[in-house]
Parts: C-alpha cells; structure tokens; sequence
C-alpha cells in the first residue's frame, strides 16, 4: 500500500473557458484516510470565478493543488494560487501523468492528479519567481520579433531578386545606411540608376558602377507597394526591439553581478546571458545536481538502456528558449581562440567527425 503523503489536495484539469477542480479528503467530504471523499466542482477562468476557486479551495482545507502545465491556460491559475499564500499550486508536465487507458473526462482527469499528489507521485515542473516570469515574458517575445524582422528582410531582398534587382549581390547589408536609402528611393520610383547609385556612403561609393548596373530595372506598382510595407515592417520590429531592450535592462539592473559573471565566459554576449537569467533565474536550488540542469534544457544526450545494452536515442525536448541560446554560445565558444572549447570541439571533431 501507498503512504498518503498529503491528506488534503486537489487536481484541477484546466481549460480555456473552464476549470474542474477534484478535491479528495476535503472538509465537507472527508471520508477515511484509505478511501477519502470526492468533491468535484467546475469554475469559469475569469479573475472573479479564480477568486471563487481559491476561497472554495481555501475552505475545503486544500494545501497543494496540482494542474497540467497545458499551453498558457495554467499560468493565471497557477499566479492567483500564488498570490494567495494557503494552497501551494503545483505544475506538472503532462506526458509525466498519463492515465491508464480508457474513459477519458475532465473529471476524471482532475481526480486523476488529485490522487497522485495525493500519494506524492508527482513531480513538481520548474517555475521561476515572479519577477524572472515577467523577464521570460519579455525576453520570449524579443526573441520572436528578432525572428520575424529576420524573416521580412528576407522577404525583401527574395522580392529585389525576383524583380531582377541584384542589390544583394552588390552590398555586403542591404540594410545599411547605403542600402537603405537605395530601397527607398526604389519605393520612390522617381530615381534613375545613376541617382540611386549616388546614395551610396562610404565605401559602397566604390561600387557605383556595379550600383548602377544592378539597379537598372524598373518596379511595377504593386512591387513597390510590397517593398514599402516589407520595409516599414523591419524598421518597426527594430524600433519594437529596441523598447525591449530598454525595459529588459532596467530589469536586469538588480542582477548585475550575476550578468557580469556569465559575460566574463567565452561564448556568452549580452542576449545569451539574458536569456539564461530570465529561463532558470538566480536560484537553481530546484536542480540536484548540474546534470539536472543540463537534462532540464535539453543539453545532454538521452539516454536508452534495455538488456544491459545502450542505444542510441535523441536528447529530451528541453527549454527550447534556454537551449537555442546555450547552443550558439556553445559555437561561439568553439571559435575563440586560445579556449578550451575551442580546443575540445577539435578533439571530438577529429574523433566523431563534423562541420
């Protein structure tokens, strides 16, 4: 027989629009250690019927209360349960907890976790303090409009190519002070080559022939109204980025020790270093050893053994976010020169082979 690890607990199966909440050996239905009383109720997910869940929750005796980290519906829950200090919320991941096959309810699902928290048969996911979820947030969507800006600039340059604009193969940055002002006078359409060719600054105006030859093409109308949105779309994902940056700083400001110590590892700029702060935070206490850490983020090889004999296997999925930013300081690192991950990416090329 199992020990009963919490007497008093509940599972919460939550939803867009609605939550089921079991909740076994509650006051008003206590039942026997063995065999402890159900109590199933459904609230909406409105700040209000959150409040009503915790009162419910507080009243029924609750002390830990267990949901499925599923999308972003569990992250309100989960920070009014927090705020409220007298029921520990606790995010589970959700392959970890399969039922056993069969009928499949919310209320089922609900009284399926409160039984396992219940006996201490889950184990809590990792969900930084507060003020580094605030951070992630911030950092999670800089992330996506560096990736968006990149995606329309490539749209822009497929769109000169397609026009038969050879811009690209002239300047080493369509992008640039000099390719700028050229993409706007094309958006003008009023210019000749030799105009185009002549807003060039700094080196570039060694190119003025090849500009010339390059631009040589004329824009239909709806190719330039493409080249004007493409090109506004970049510049407000610059101005975007560059609000963040502001606001991410500021919040960096009380961990600045912290930052300066990972900035002195190879590899690691600025972005890398934030990301780490913002994914894993300050206090690492929840991972055991660095292993855990590293399994956490998805760095560390699988691992697949039967029969005594190990095969291979892929790595976990991992903190995507935490892992991206730790992979391109891996190969920034192996690039410095005089490093030890430099030296060690040699020595497993040499035996494993690679790029």
């Amino acid at each position: 027989m199992v020990d009963v690890i919490i007497d008093c607990c509940a599972g919460l199966d939550v939803h867009q629009g609605t939550i089921v909440a079991g909740v076994l050996g509650g006051k008003s239905n206590r039942g026997t250690r063995s065999r402890p009383g159900k109590t199933i109720r459904t609230f909406g997910t409105t700040r209000e019927k959150l409040q009503s869940l915790v009162a419910w929750l507080k009243a029924e005796g609750v002390t830990h209360a267990c949901m499925e980290a599923s999308g972003v519906y569990w992250m309100p829950v989960f920070a009014t349960l927090e705020a409220s200090e007298a029921v520990a919320p606790i995010v589970v991941n959700a392959s970890h907890i399969k039922n056993v096959p069969g009928r499949k309810t919310d209320v089922k699902d609900a009284e399926w976790l409160a039984h396992l928290v219940r006996l201490g048969l889950v184990r809590n996911s990792f969900v930084p303090d507060r003020p580094f979820r605030e951070l992630r947030e911030l950092t999670r969507y800089r992330r996506s409009l560096v990736e968006t800006q990149a995606s329309e600039r490539q749209r822009l340059i497929k769109l000169l190519e397609g026009a038969g604009i050879k811009l690209a193969g002239v300047l080493s940055d369509v992008f640039g002070v000099s390719g700028r002002a050229i993409v706007r006078a094309l958006i003008a359409g009023t210019h000749t080559p030799q105009q185009m060719a002549a807003l060039a600054r700094g080196t570039a105006r060694k190119k003025y022939a090849a500009l010339v030859k390059a631009l040589d093409v004329r824009l239909e109308g709806h190719q330039r109204l493409m080249l004007e949105c493409q090109l506004q779309r970049v510049e407000n994902a610059e101005a975007d980025i560059a609000a963040l940056d502001v606001e991410i700083d500021r919040r960096l400001d009380p961990y600045a020790e912290y930052m300066a110590a990972l900035l002195r590892m190879p590899g690691i700029d600025r972005v890398v270093a934030t990301a780490v702060i913002a994914e894993i935070g300050i206090d690492v206490s929840m991972f055991p050893t660095a292993a855990h850490l590293a399994a956490w983020a998805g760095v560390c090889p699988g691992n697949h053994q039967s029969a005594g004999k190990s095969k291979p296997t892929k790595a976990r999925k991992g903190n995507r976010h935490l892992k991206t930013a730790l992979c391109n300081a891996a190969i920034s690192a192996s690039k410095k020169t005089g490093s030890y991950y430099k030296a060690k990416y040699h020595k497993l090329k040499a035996r494993r082979g690679g790029p």
